[in-house]
């Protein structure tokens, strides 16, 4: 049911502000109060600044600084990076109850051509003034799946960023800079997958995870030199692409969490490429840093006990055949109950892998 406006007060501007007046009352008398905190607002919906421009610290270069100027260094802070630029258009896509924000941002690889949208998260500490100076690790995370239009670890579901921010506070896992690419061009048909390599013929998605992306971080955030402060994360066929880029490219990244992962290179795409497929294969990659006696590298592995058991015999195997023996350094987590999903493997994060792989790599460094 409908009523007419009141005689004395003509529909319009007027009316509606008043009749939305009560809202906000309420929202200052909570706020006054001390109720509730800003931060809690965004995230609860009451307010929103999706899709409003993110800057992540005071030091954020600025648009016009060119990608191949000196990068700018910290003579005090020898171990850090600042931001290189230039600056990407950094969008918030949602804002946790700390108040730390994802943002979203479309990059366009310059090494490997491809275009995609990537995701990035950074700790409480990183707006720190202790840590001002201080370059911090980097974790990329993959999605399993096709992974062509999203990636799933920004759904607040998961709370993979909340659960590192509650790990680094109570000294359980480094404060990462999460930063989260999509993990396959074109399409969400689940045949349409590329392994996280350079298959010939086809978009060059091992040089988008290996070098576009860690360059974009670079750009826009405070890093570390050195590999000790990079490292992935992912499921499934995303654990498959972190495993294989650690082993493929251990001069650049340290470690990673494979949960769930494929152990061999099966992208229906490879068909007629068998010597690429097969530099893309950990099994060989892992045979070939133990003969050279390459950099140590820190494989951490986690599955659900309930898994299928091609990815739980397929783990077990790539550990007894491969696994600490020489630089190649293995964990095995077994999630009871677990199956093959991401909230699986959430869970399985804080039952060791997180902070194992934290204890092996280099953290900001507090200064006055």
């Amino acid at each position: 049911m409908s009523f007419p406006p009141h005689p004395d007060r003509a529909p319009g501007r007027g009316s509606r502000f008043r009749r939305a007046r009560p809202w906000w009352i309420a929202v200052a008398v909570v706020l006054g109060l001390g109720l509730v905190s800003w931060p809690v607002l965004h995230y609860t919906g009451l307010l929103s600044s999706k899709g409003e421009p993110v800057a992540f610290g005071d030091d954020a270069p600025g648009p016009a600084r060119q990608a191949d100027a000196a990068p700018r260094q910290v003579d005090e802070a020898p171990e850090t990076l600042m931001p290189t630029g230039p600056a990407a258009d950094l969008r918030e896509e949602s804002r946790l109850a700390d108040g730390t924000v994802i943002a979203k941002t479309t990059l366009h690889g310059a090494k490997s051509g491809f275009t995609g949208k990537v995701w990035v998260w950074a700790p409480k500490q990183y707006k720190e003034p202790r840590y001002r100076k201080s370059g911090f690790p980097v974790l990329v995370a993959l999605p399993g799946g096709p992974g062509a239009s999203g990636n799933y670890w920004i759904g607040a579901n998961l709370k993979l960023q909340a659960s590192i921010g509650k790990w680094s506070q109570e000294g359980k896992a480094q404060p990462f800079i999460v930063v989260m690419p999509v993990l396959n061009p074109g399409t969400d048909k689940k045949e349409d997958y590329h392994d996280g390599s350079d298959i010939p013929g086809r978009p060059k998605m091992g040089t988008w995870l290996a070098e576009d992306v860690p360059d974009f971080v670079r750009a826009n955030f405070r890093t570390l030199k050195s590999r000790d402060g990079w490292a992935f994360m992912g499921s499934s066929s995303g654990g498959f692409a972190g495993l294989k880029s650690v082993l493929k490219h251990p001069d650049k990244f340290k470690a990673v969490i494979a949960s769930g992962p494929d152990i061999v290179p099966d992208s229906p795409h490879w068909k007629g490429h068998e010597a690429e497929r097969q530099a893309n294969n950990p099994q060989k990659l892992a045979q070939h840093l133990i003969d050279t006696k390459g950099p140590d590298v820190y494989l951490a592995f986690q599955y659900g006990t309930a898994e299928h058991p091609i990815t739980i015999n397929g783990v077990n195997g790539f550990i007894s055949t491969y696994g600490n023996k020489g630089p190649v350094h293995t964990q095995l987590t077994k999630i009871p109950g677990g199956v093959h999903n991401a909230e699986t493997y959430v869970r399985g994060l804080g039952m060791g892998p997180m902070e194992w792989i934290s204890k092996h790599m280099q953290g900001p460094i507090a200064r006055p």
